[in-house]
């Protein structure tokens, strides 16, 4: 079984039917049940919105043991605010995450630019190249170097350890688009609206044995 933790925040769905597309024989569960959570072979934590309201949304429902447990001792695959909320603090609304993972969450300069002196949007909205530093991940499998995947986010993570980053994305400068400890991968865009790779990196997830 596959658990989707639901705590009010995202597009639940859309990762549902990825996940059921690339591994149909899969019981794919969207649950804010924590015995569901702590029974599942897999776990999946997405996430849209701001960070505070997630947070909130998450102790409401009683989840943070839960997805805690899941984090340490699960197959687990965080998405974009799924990624953020492993962390100990975010400049959004100046609030704690979970502390699973050193370091931090930052958002974005004002006034980047391109090379071209173009002005650069926050939030960072589209596609964008992955640069895997550690491509040898089984996450990675059959995933090209700087293949494209599709962000949307203002804020992105800042963590504590160099050993926990697996790859990067440039806007313009360098930034971890993804990060990994033993059973945990969390990855700041959404494979599951990335087309062919993103559809590769989760089933890359859904046979992964950490």
């Amino acid at each position: 079984m596959i658990a989707v933790v639901d705590y009010g925040m995202g597009n639940l769905r859309s990762v549902e039917q990825a996940l059921r597309h690339v591994a149909p024989d899969a019981n794919v569960v969207v649950t804010d049940d924590a015995s569901v959570i702590a029974n599942a072979s897999r776990v999946v934590f997405p996430g849209q919105g701001a960070m505070p309201d997630c947070m909130r949304e998450l102790d409401s429902r009683n989840l943070r043991a839960a997805v805690l447990q899941a984090a340490r001792n699960q197959p687990f695959l965080g998405i974009c605010i799924g990624l953020q909320m492993l962390f100990e603090h975010s400049e959004e609304g100046d609030v704690a995450g979970l502390g699973l993972l050193p370091g931090r969450v930052s958002r974005f300069a004002h006034g980047l630019q391109d090379a071209q002196g173009n002005r650069l949007k926050v939030p960072h909205m589209g596609w964008n190249q992955v640069h895997h530093v550690m491509p040898e991940h089984p996450l990675w499998s059959g995933i090209a170097q700087d293949a494209r995947f599709y962000y949307v986010h203002s804020y992105f993570v800042q963590p504590d350890e160099a050993s926990l980053v697996q790859a990067t994305s440039d806007y313009p400068q360098p930034f971890v688009c993804a990060v990994a400890q033993q059973n945990l991968f969390a990855v700041q865009f959404h494979p599951e609206k990335s087309h062919t790779a993103g559809l590769q990196l989760l089933k890359n997830f859904t046979q992964w044995n950490p």
